[in-house]
């Protein structure tokens, strides 16, 4: 559909034959993704990877990582690399109210998922994004960890990592700015989507929507972002967030 605006603007952003994956594929926002990057013809193969698909990929073990980077290594260029796994909340695993509900190893499987995991990711597939021509990181943060907008506080394990997520991307935009000046690194925040992850939080009245509504906006963000703004971090319509 090469009237689609969304499609167009991927096709003019991105040299042609590249390759392009979707991290945390089984998700509401990466299912919705994978499935607009498979229809815009804007890449020869878009991939996807997820703890619960056949192409198993669990980002807090770093063999598995290893094991994907290592499948990508031959074949077309990667030019997309669209991480939307993230963790708010699992079974006995709750969002703290205030600091009394701390629990060190929730905290610690927050940060695994949420900061550990995408910097393994970009430990190991950032080397395979061309030298020249444009390639883009794109990690799914949250609004809530920025440190400059939090005025409510709570939520204190899932503000932290989304807030050291930051920190990682903008610290692998300066790196890899020497090697890769094309390259695009972004920290995106989706809004409230409807989505298991968001579900129990979505309070009446909030602004919701639909996981390719979403989707869509994303992947016209990074569409649209230059070399200039990598290290950034965006909101779903293309706003700078504060830190």
């Amino acid at each position: 559909m090469t009237d689609d605006p969304l499609f167009r603007a991927l096709g003019h952003a991105f040299p042609e034959g590249g390759r392009a994956i979707v991290i945390g594929a089984s998700g509401g926002i990466g299912s919705a993704a994978h499935a607009l990057l498979t229809e815009s013809g804007a890449f020869v193969e878009v991939l996807s990877a997820s703890r619960s698909m056949n192409s198993a990929l669990d980002i807090t073990v770093e063999r598995s990582i290893v094991t994907l980077a290592a499948a990508l290594a031959d074949g077309p260029p990667l030019r997309l690399v669209f991480t939307a796994s993230g963790l708010l909340h699992d079974g006995a695993l709750q969002p703290e109210k205030a600091l009394r509900q701390i629990d060190p190893a929730g905290m610690a499987r927050l940060f695994a998922v949420n900061s550990i995991g995408p910097a393994l990711l970009l430990k190991h597939l950032s080397p395979l994004l061309p030298r020249k021509g444009r390639s883009v990181f794109a990690a799914l943060s949250a609004k809530v960890g920025s440190i400059g907008d939090n005025s409510l506080g709570g939520w204190i394990g899932y503000r932290a990592s989304k807030a050291a997520l930051n920190q990682i991307l903008r610290t692998a935009a300066v790196e890899l700015a020497r090697t890769r000046p094309e390259a695009v690194v972004a920290a995106l925040h989706p809004g409230t989507v409807a989505t298991s992850l968001s579900k129990p939080f979505s309070a009446a009245g909030l602004d919701v929507r639909q996981p390719d509504t979403a989707a869509r906006d994303l992947l016209t963000v990074v569409a649209g972002l230059t070399p200039v703004e990598s290290g950034g971090f965006f909101d779903y319509r293309g706003a700078a967030l504060p830190w």
